[in-house]
């Protein structure tokens, strides 16, 4: 179906008609100009994301319904990042006309999990036409006391640096997928010049093979056994809501906090800047998934750099004092890879044969012209 046959608000209708709010909090949400929401005695943290289609995300190997869980986690994983519990979100999305209706809801399916499992609500958004593909803009609301916050400044001298799960398997996804579609789009190109010679020498027999090679590799799907969990850290991403659980349960809070989205060097940089501390982080501490190791050699790449610097694992990267270093080792699925030293020391990765070198920010950065032509 056509979206113009809905309209924006019949298709606002059908998206959102039977959402049911799940937080006291949520007073009003779809339906009026505005949600109304109420938090009487904590504090209210408040994120934003934009997806661009060809800059954040390619539909060639990301469907719609896992887009739509992926733009609603990097958006809930902020909110944990910040010690909160992530309550409301509103969803704004500019199209073009190759959307169909269907295509919006297999997204809004997707985009549904994921608030639902983290008992968020969708409270409104909007809709608009797009000229240049798909844009995704979201914003999520949560809540937290006061005191529980959590920012990138509070980092002090001899804290530990954690990071929960693992890291680099989500750029490997990535750069497993980037290979297959050049593959793909590469044996297509080679069969059309085939089939234009075969055309233009009049070959009817030549031709006919060739369109029935073509039509088989239009439909090919490229064997991934063995790799399912780089392509899952890459297209489902989790916020790691579960590991803020644990922490509380521990009785530990951190003193300094972030997801990783744009890598470990990159956000560890945020931190020792804001907080104006140095770091020391040991190679052999940062944990690295067996997938993400093979991947790394198959792709002749250094797979302590793609930790460091590929970003996109949504794990949390926090500071804890040294007090807790006894929690944090009982703790499930976290990994305790440095400390924080005086501003003076510089930020620097100690390798596995024990050189030293100096950390740099060298993870994803959107607005570089470098970035964007890599991943354009």
């Amino acid at each position: 179906m056509e979206i113009a046959t809905l309209g924006e608000f019949g298709l606002i209708d059908r998206l959102t008609q039977d959402i049911q709010p799940q937080n006291p909090s949520t007073k009003y949400g779809v339906g009026d100009d505005c949600a109304v929401l109420h938090y009487p005695d904590s504090e209210v943290l408040v994120t934003t994301d934009m997806l661009m289609e060809g800059v954040h995300f390619d539909l060639t190997y990301i469907d719609l319904q896992h887009l739509g869980w992926k733009s609603a986690m990097v958006n809930i994983s902020d909110i944990f990042a910040m010690n909160g519990t992530p309550r409301q979100m509103t969803v704004s999305l500019a199209l073009s006309k190759r959307f169909t209706v269907e295509d919006l809801e297999q997204f809004y399916s997707g985009l549904r999990l994921a608030c639902e499992k983290w008992g968020v609500d969708i409270v409104g958004g909007d809709t608009t036409s797009s000229y240049t593909g798909l844009a995704i803009s979201i914003t999520c609301i949560g809540e937290a006391r006061k005191d529980d916050i959590v920012y990138r400044n509070g980092a002090r001298e001899t804290d530990l640096i954690c990071v929960s799960g693992d890291l680099g398997a989500a750029y490997m996804g990535l750069q497993l997928l980037e290979r297959e579609k050049a593959v793909y789009y590469g044996q297509l190109d080679e069969l059309q010049k085939k089939m234009a010679k075969a055309n233009a020498a009049g070959d009817e027999k030549q031709l006919s093979i060739l369109n029935s090679q073509f039509s088989i590799q239009k439909n090919f799907q490229p064997d991934f056994s063995g790799k399912e969990y780089l392509l899952q850290r890459q297209l489902k991403t989790e916020a790691r809501g579960d590991i803020i659980q644990r922490l509380r349960e521990a009785g530990i809070r951190p003193t300094a906090m972030m997801d990783i989205s744009d890598g470990l060097s990159s956000e560890l940089m945020h931190i020792c800047k804001q907080s104006h501390v140095g770091c020391r982080i040991f190679e052999k501490q940062i944990p690295i998934d067996y997938q993400t190791a093979v991947m790394a050699e198959e792709l002749n790449m250094n797979v302590t750099t793609c930790a460091l610097n590929g970003g996109e694992d949504y794990e949390l990267l926090f500071t804890v004092p040294i007090g807790d270093h006894e929690k944090v080792e009982a703790l499930d699925d976290v990994k305790l890879i440095g400390h924080i030293t005086n501003q003076s020391l510089g930020h620097v990765l100690v390798t596995r044969d024990d050189q030293e070198f100096e950390l740099k920010a060298q993870g994803w950065n959107p607005l570089s012209s470098e970035s964007n032509a890599k991943l354009a």
